[in-house]
């Protein structure tokens, strides 16, 4: 063996990080080992995701099917927003294309702006087959070699999960050893990691150990003293409490995100459950207040007492230092705003699959991966602060706040660019939110650009018109034929014993 891994914790990011180095390394090119736990509970609360956690399941080569069955899983179109822009107002962030590409450079939102000030109202989510499917509750996967009617990601049970992943590992290599960690060895000279010490005396010893403790940061901060920079300034909400309930309501193929007096609610639902929480700002709200707004918005009844966490926006000055990388919580924290959580994992380990180490320094793989993480970081730091910024909701004090903040040069640039000309920056090495995500939220939360493209005008208004209308039509059919969300899953996907 050429290296030596070791993984500090389990849970979804621990389990992850295993199966993916164990489908990578094929048991040659590393050995792989995981060090959990059972005394030490893992967050489990991030059911969501995002589209991109297909690439993962392809890469660890997983029927979906079977993977929806044995983590009690829905499918998600997108993310529903109730209450933001104002009360009594919704919109969605659909996951996938929004109408057709009928002119080469031209987003198909130009189109829909020009008919806009042309004086057609039409909402734009009447041009997207996922926002459609959303609203009437439908979904259907790809039938033989077709392309995905529909671009999904999934809710799931975090525990579950990482128990499906760890049975994919073990059988392929990864070593699994059970025990709390109660040190931490280095070398003298250069700070390295060396091993772990374990309650019962054994020391597990590495040339690369992953980092995923959670919060806690057992070896990224505890032991490496990181550092940690801090975002709050800019996302106050510091703190959640969550409740899985009994299954009622609407089995919605999608994310309910609702804004409340001091933050926002979250609702997930799950074959056996649906996963909810209150995501808030402790200066704004107290947790007893915060879990009795929580309690008293469920759709069915709590199936557990109130669980609350506590955390800090932001992200380590490194999430790889030394010869330690820091993947999941250990290396940072997003509220769930935009169900990013997983995903972070996932491109975490993706970089260190392109970037993994030699034994001994690599000072250029650590910093490509520090410039990488960086970059995306910050990209989806400032998406999420945009929700909470271009709003009309002044009848609290957090919203109040939030609207006067000032926020961050990149994201200015952002919402001016998009004001005036419709346009989406791109920036270098951008890695989760794209034109497709940006448009529908911006549209959403009444950020109207004044000037539409001008290469829409080389187009004839009424065949434009007439365009846009079948384009409808095309979308309302297709998503019509298909069946409901719930229907699909009892016929396909069901949980073999939900309880």
């Amino acid at each position: 063996m050429s290296l030596r891994i070791v993984i500090v914790g389990g849970g979804t990011a621990g389990w992850m990080t295993a199966a993916a180095l164990a489908q990578a390394t094929k048991g040659r090119a590393a050995e792989v080992v995981l060090v959990e736990s059972e005394e030490i509970g893992t967050v489990g609360v991030g059911e969501a995701t995002i589209p991109p956690i297909q690439v993962f399941n392809h890469y660890l080569d997983l029927d979906v099917r079977d993977f929806v069955k044995k983590t009690y899983g829905t499918f998600k179109l997108g993310i529903e927003f109730v209450d933001w822009t104002r009360k009594g107002h919704r919109y969605f962030h659909q996951f996938g294309p929004l109408g057709m590409d009928l002119h080469g450079g031209v987003g198909f939102h130009h189109f829909w702006l020009k008919a806009r000030q042309m004086g057609d109202m039409t909402d734009i989510e009447d041009y997207s087959p996922n926002a459609v499917a959303a609203r009437l509750g439908r979904f259907t996967l790809a039938a033989g070699d077709e392309p995905n009617p529909l671009n999904y990601a999934y809710h799931f049970d975090a525990g579950l999960y990482a128990r499906y992943l760890r049975a994919y590992a073990e059988p392929r290599g990864v070593g699994r050893i059970e025990g709390k960690v109660v040190s931490v060895q280095q070398t003298g000279e250069t700070g390295f990691v060396t091993g772990i010490t374990l309650a019962d005396g054994r020391r597990i010893e590495g040339d690369f150990f992953i980092d995923c403790s959670g919060f806690r940061g057992l070896l990224i901060e505890e032991t490496l003293k990181t550092g940690y920079e801090d975002w709050s300034h800019w996302l106050p909400c510091d703190r959640a409490v969550a409740v899985p309930c009994s299954p009622g309501g609407q089995f919605t193929p999608y994310t309910r995100s609702t804004a409340r007096e001091a933050g926002w609610q979250w609702r997930i639902p799950l074959q056996h459950r649906i996963g909810n929480g209150y995501v808030y700002s402790s200066a704004h709200i107290s947790d007893d207040e915060a879990a009795g707004t929580l309690l008293a918005n469920l759709d069915g009844k709590p199936q557990a007492d109130p669980r609350f966490l506590r955390f800090k926006a932001g992200r380590r000055n490194k999430s790889w230092n030394k010869n330690v990388l820091a993947i999941g919580l250990a290396s940072g924290f997003l509220e769930p705003l935009e169900s990013t959580s997983i995903h972070f994992i996932q491109t975490a380990i993706f970089r260190l699959l392109q970037l993994l180490p030699i034994a001994g320094p690599d000072p250029h793989s650590e910093t490509e991966f520090n410039r990488l993480s960086r970059i995306e970081l910050e990209h989806a730091r400032d998406f999420l602060i945009f929700h909470y910024h271009c709003v009309e909701r002044d009848d609290s004090e957090l919203w109040r706040h939030v609207r006067s903040m000032p926020i961050p040069d990149a994201l200015t640039y952002q919402m001016e660019l998009f004001r005036d000309r419709g346009r989406v920056a791109r920036f270098n090495d951008q890695m989760v939110f794209v034109d497709g995500n940006w448009v529908p939220v911006f549209i959403g939360q009444n950020l109207i650009p004044k000037h539409y493209d001008p290469l829409v005008d080389s187009v004839p208004w009424e065949e434009n018109k007439r365009i846009l209308a079948d384009i409808r039509e095309v979308v309302r059919k297709r998503v019509e034929a298909m069946p409901s969300h719930e229907d699909f899953i009892a016929r396909t996907c069901a949980a073999v014993a939900v309880s």
